[in-house]
């Protein structure tokens, strides 16, 4: 609202003061956009873990491009195969797009965790010779296509550390600095193409591979290849780390069945970021999202003990509620993912200010 300026009597003619200035109205809550795990600007689709989502601010978002970062066997793929489950689930018309760099998956394991495999468009023969110049191309023409058609796509790139460029490829093992031009070009090429992904619904995942970094003393003693481009055109970066893993024994014998992982979401352009979540990946099943939400109750004193006439002689409350018949399931999922939001937006908000600076 603009200053008026009054007149203060007719007598004085000259002296003029200003109108006081409405102030701006202000929320009750200043930091609902950072804590609510829902954004009414943002189409955003579930990781399977409904903690994980939290931890993203609210999962992983359309027009954005996410980096998934992690060592050897930790689950990284296991993420992504989740992400594809959960946007076909989400979007059952939308557009799947998977490059498999490394050699090594295995779409019968994949389509036993529940990846729709019959629904997504494996692209490793396409791009022939696995060099980033060849991905980016594909990856460019797709943009403009999903730019017409508006229709959600996700695109999955495992790993970035598998792709060489084609300087390298032609380029001998002794001679020069192995894959030195691969950061300047991925640089490049991002900055190409993040303008144009944000007028599309493409949710691009690229998952990176740690390395030792040398001669580090204070500061990060990991980082990955590519250089610092995802650090500067990722919404996301989740870093992962095994913690322990998981044993039972049976009949005297004693076997690993999983791990258990901890997620930290050091980068988030939609919410707040250094995050962290704890999640057990069993093996032949994938993350154990039950598991991991009444965990993460418990160690905040919420009371599970309301679902406790399910665990029935089970060795844990998850396994018993795993056990009830669908319809009955659905039910209590459903009331221990509220629990979860309920009680994470509102330790979030707590720690928010109490007021706008302007």
């Amino acid at each position: 609202m603009s200053n008026e300026l009054l007149e203060v009597s007719e007598q004085e003619p000259t002296k003029k003061v200003f109108a006081k200035r409405t102030p701006t109205p202000k929320p009750e809550k200043v930091g609902l956009y950072f804590t609510q795990t829902k954004k009414e600007n943002l189409e955003m689709f579930s990781s399977g873990c409904h903690l994980l989502d939290c931890v993203l601010g609210g999962g992983w978002p359309l027009g954005r491009m996410s980096n998934i970062v992690g060592d050897k066997a930790v689950g990284k793929s296991l993420i992504a195969i989740e992400a594809c489950a959960n946007f076909h689930y989400r979007y059952p018309k939308g557009k799947i797009i998977y490059l498999e760099a490394e050699a090594a998956f295995d779409e019968d394991y994949a389509e036993a965790l529940g990846m729709p495999v019959k629904s997504i468009d494996f692209i490793s023969d396409s791009i022939t010779d696995h060099t980033v110049e060849a991905w980016f191309e594909h990856l460019d023409k797709t943009i403009k296509d999903l730019s017409k058609s508006k229709d959600p796509c996700l695109y999955i790139v495992d790993s970035l550390d598998a792709l060489s460029d084609r300087a390298e490829k032609d380029r001998e093992i002794d001679k020069g600095t192995f894959g030195a031009n691969k950061p300047k070009m991925v640089g490049q090429l991002f900055r190409r193409t993040v303008k144009d992904m944000e007028r599309t619904r493409i949710h691009l995942m690229v998952i990176s591979q740690i390395r030792d970094n040398i001669g580090v003393s204070f500061g990060e003693k990991h980082t990955r290849t590519g250089g610092k481009a995802m650090d500067f055109y990722a919404s996301q970066i989740l870093w992962l780390a095994q913690l322990k893993k998981l044993k039972r024994t049976i009949r005297k014998q004693e076997r690993v069945y999983g791990i258990q992982v901890k997620a930290q979401c050091k980068k988030n352009k939609i919410g707040l970021p250094f995050r962290e979540a704890e999640f057990p990946i069993i093996f032949g099943y994938g993350i154990d999202d039950v598991e991991a939400s009444l965990a993460w109750l418990e160690s905040i004193d919420f009371d599970v003990d309301q679902w406790n006439d399910h665990k029935e002689g089970k060795k844990s409350l998850a396994d018993g509620i795993k056990q009830i018949p669908m319809e009955e399931r659905k039910s209590i999922l459903m009331q221990i993912k509220d629990a979860v939001t309920i009680n994470w937006e509102e330790i979030e908000n707590r720690f928010m200010p109490t007021e706008r600076k302007y």
